[in-house]
């Protein structure tokens, strides 16, 4: 419910059926294009040379290579923010984090490979600093044995494949040289006029509402024509959004096989729903439903109306495959669109048309959007987020007058002129999650493993607790993730009641993604995280239009127990924009009033995460996955096991995730009872109804979204024992990282909490000192905030839509 107080029927007032399309090939006949006939118009672009073509933006591209040295090319990207006047032809450095190669499985690999080496010669980008920490399931050696296999065009590209194996801040300041000393080389690139040839123009809608088929998409497709007209290229995009639509498409498309291509990739997002149990029906958003769109046909007749009936479909292409040749394309992509933007970009996309309804504020780091919104009204309530009001037309404008006067604004962003999104300084990057079914979800009581008698293990009963006071900006989906953390940011430059810092939770989840079990599994993760007893003040905010909307969170927060009431509540879109929300946010973390933490609490209130991280290969024997695994000693073993059973004896909960190599070492397997065998007791994110040992169902070998997890499910503290690169901490949840690897403790030592000192059977009261002075506040971890990452776990059912 979005508080309508409305009268509905007892049931449906209509028949919700989806006529499925029959290709006749018989009757079908090939199309024709329109005509190319440049003007002679051109923009001032930047010229990378033919096969590159021109760029309507000149980047510093920091480039990570995998979700685990993501937070490495944000924080070498800090440093840039404002490059004031002395580099004017140089238009910013910006970082690609996405969530992808944090580990196995690889079943995306090809696919991540393919969408980064299009970021990486794409003509907006002046010069790229890709980054490998050496952690993760891809390496540089990996994609640069792709770019040369599939013959990328780096000749010419200032660009360098930087493999970091020291600690996070020489790390960060090895990476801000190479960009520094790149600057005055870049500075040099200057615009010069090209032909409107040379855009490339990718299509987009999100958000969208029941006026997106019959003002924005219309205009878009006016803009898309016009582009062709001039000899560039066009691309459409989100297969599952077409369906419903395949009639219209297809009416006028180059030949029979362009068709069946189209048709094909229809048919195998059928089938990657159907092998997770999902319904491309199931599409629509909250506010899809919210604003008309009733279904997954209504939606796509819409969406099909970027693509005018005088212009021809003639190519289609794979996520992220690149562009060979002028034309209308169709690249098979999710409807996520943040997703689907990332192939576009990858495809040579160098200006975003994204058409809204609700007002949806997304933008690419290096890609200029321009935002088309369906309906006057919504345009002025975001106006300073907005670019082109599409309901000019549904209050009288021509269609050819705003189809022209947008033509000019296109232009003119492409020519360096910066689009709302730019001005209002956000961004995000989400590669297609390409998910494989086949990891088993738990449904556990939460009841913990018995033990073994560990009443002997028992330490002091009261422990001093000094937790950090956090107040937490929570994105209800990943689209309203960035302004999250904009916003966290402006925040921490104050000084507020009651709270030491504040924390955003960006993630992937929530938008474009599948309902039922991964919505379940997401909301539990999410509010885990709200709930969690470090939070002293907890606001709720929304993008606008997603699945996973503020009043759906409020009713989950009842359904758990949890007072709505207690937290803040803030919508991008109904607030008014991002400069709106974002007042209204910090009104209200100054009024609100913080709780007080205790100052003593009983060990049996403690709830701890243990973990073992080490260089793991993936399941499937790739050897481009990582290097081989380091094996948890024997020592290293009996350590983490005489740890556990002290928290344990002393009444406090211990939590290991499925994942951890610990789980299958002898000594640990020693700590339960006799009849008692290991096995899941809590699921994903799940809190324990009691204290005690307990192991949570976690995926692969992914250490971050294990940590996600561990943080839902309520632990205060973390501990791991590393064996290679450190893990990127949790945002919000202290981490202690301890090492016996020699490799490790050389490279990494300035990022580990303790190092191998002292004989091994010292080690587990000096890692229970660690996490006692942390709690009393005596200790914090080396690695601090800004090399924290956050991952959900997109379940087994897990899908893009």
């Amino acid at each position: 419910s979005r508080g309508l107080d409305l009268e509905l029927p007892a049931g449906p007032n209509f028949r919700d059926h989806c006529e499925p399309f029959r290709f006749d090939p018989a009757a079908f006949t090939p199309g024709k294009q329109i005509e190319v006939a440049p003007s002679g118009r051109t923009f001032m672009g930047f010229d990378r040379g033919p096969q590159r073509g021109s760029g309507a933006r000149n980047y510093i591209v920091v480039l990570a290579m995998t979700a685990r040295a993501g937070p490495l090319a944000r924080a070498i990207t800090e440093g840039f923010r404002d490059l004031g006047d002395d580099y004017p032809n140089v238009d910013g450095v910006v970082p690609v984090a996405h969530t992808e190669g944090g580990a196995e499985p690889c079943n995306n690999h090809e696919l991540v490979l393919r969408t980064l080496s299009g970021f990486i010669v794409h003509p907006n980008a002046g010069a790229v600093l890709v980054l490998d920490n050496g952690a993760g399931a891809l390496s540089n050696e990996a994609l640069q044995d792709f770019l040369r296999t599939h013959n990328y065009p780096l000749a010419g590209l200032i660009h360098r494949c930087e493999t970091i194996d020291q600690d996070f801040a020489a790390g960060k300041a090895r990476g801000t040289k190479i960009v520094r000393d790149w600057l005055p080389q870049v500075n040099t690139f200057a615009r010069a006029a090209r032909p409107l040839s040379e855009l490339k123009i990718a299509l987009q809608c999100g958000g969208s509402d029941a006026f997106s088929g019959i003002s924005g998409n219309p205009l878009a497709g006016q803009l898309a024509a016009a582009i062709i007209r001039e000899g560039g290229s066009v691309n459409l995009a989100e297969t599952n959004e077409l369906i419903g639509a395949e009639a219209y498409v297809l009416a006028n498309c180059r030949d029979e096989a362009t068709a069946r291509r189209f048709l094909d990739a229809i048919a195998r997002y059928r089938e990657l729903a159907r092998r997770h149990g999902q319904s491309l029906e199931m599409n629509p958003s909250g506010g899809n439903y919210y604003r008309g769109l009733y279904n997954l046909t209504v939606k796509s007749i819409g969406a099909a109306m970027k693509r005018q009936p005088e212009l021809r479909l003639d190519w289609v292409v794979d996520y992220g495959e690149r562009a060979s040749a002028p034309g209308f394309y169709f690249m098979d992509s999710p409807g996520n669109d943040l997703e689907s933007i990332a192939g576009q970009v990858a495809w040579g996309a160098n200006l975003i048309l994204f058409v809204t309804g609700n007002g949806s504020v997304t933008n690419f780091p290096f890609v200029p959007t321009l935002k088309i919104v369906s309906t006057t009204e919504r345009y002025e309530l975001l106006a300073p987020d907005m670019d082109v009001n599409a309901g000019a037309f549904l209050d009288g404008t021509p269609l050819p007058e705003l189809a022209a006067a947008s033509l000019d604004l296109a232009v003119r962003i492409a020519s360096g002129e910066r689009s709302a999104g730019e001005t209002a300084g956000h961004s995000q990057v989400q590669i297609w999650r390409n998910w494989r079914a086949g990891v088993s979800e738990v449904e556990a009581d939460g009841r913990p493993l018995s033990t073994r008698d560990l009443s002997d293990w028992a330490i002091a009963e009261q422990i001093s607790l000094r937790r950090e006071r956090l107040g937490l900006i929570l994105p209800a989906s990943l689209c309203s993730g960035e302004v999250a953390r904009l916003i966290a940011r402006k925040l921490n430059r104050q000084t507020l009641p009651g709270v030491d810092r504040v924390v955003a939770l960006p993630h992937t989840e929530g938008c474009g993604c599948s309902t039922g079990p991964n919505q379940a599994l997401a909301v539990r993760t999410l509010l885990g995280h709200l709930l969690h007893p470090n939070v002293a003040l907890g606001l709720v905010l929304e993008h606008g239009c997603e699945k996973t909307h503020n009043d759906l969170m409020r009713q989950a927060l009842r359904d758990s127990g949890a007072d709505p009431d207690r937290f803040g509540w803030a919508s991008i879109q109904l607030d008014g924009g991002i400069e709106a929300v974002t007042a209204k946010v910090e009104t209200w973390f100054r009024t609100a009033a913080a709780d007080r933490q205790p100052d003593r609490i009983p060990m049996s209130a403690l709830t701890i995460g243990l973990l073992l991280e080490g260089r793991t290969p993936c399941d499937r024997g790739h050897t481009e996955c990582g290097p081989p695994r380091v094996p948890l000693g024997d020592e290293a073993a009996a350590a983490l096991t005489e740890l556990a059973q002290t928290l344990l004896g002393s009444g406090a909960t211990v939590i290991v995730p499925a994942s951890a190599e610990m789980l299958n070492c002898r000594e640990f397997k020693e700590l339960l009872a006799e009849d008692e065998a290991l096995h899941p007791t809590l699921a994903y994110g799940q809190r324990p109804a009691r204290p005690g040992l307990h192991v949570m169902a976690a995926p692969g070998r992914n250490a971050i979204e294990a940590m996600t997890g561990l943080g839902a499910a309520g632990v205060e503290f973390m501990l791991a024992h590393v064996a290679g690169t450190p893990l990127p901490p949790h945002p919000m949840i202290p981490l202690l990282q301890v090492s016996t690897d020699t490799p490790t403790i050389g490279a990494y030592n300035s990022d580990l909490d303790w190092q191998c000192t002292g004989e091994p059977a010292t080690w587990a009261a000096q890692w229970l000192e660690l996490i006692l002075r942390l709690a009393a506040g005596e200790l914090v971890p080396k690695l601090r905030p800004e090399a924290a990452a956050f991952q959900l776990f997109r379940g087994q059912t897990g899908l893009s839509l």
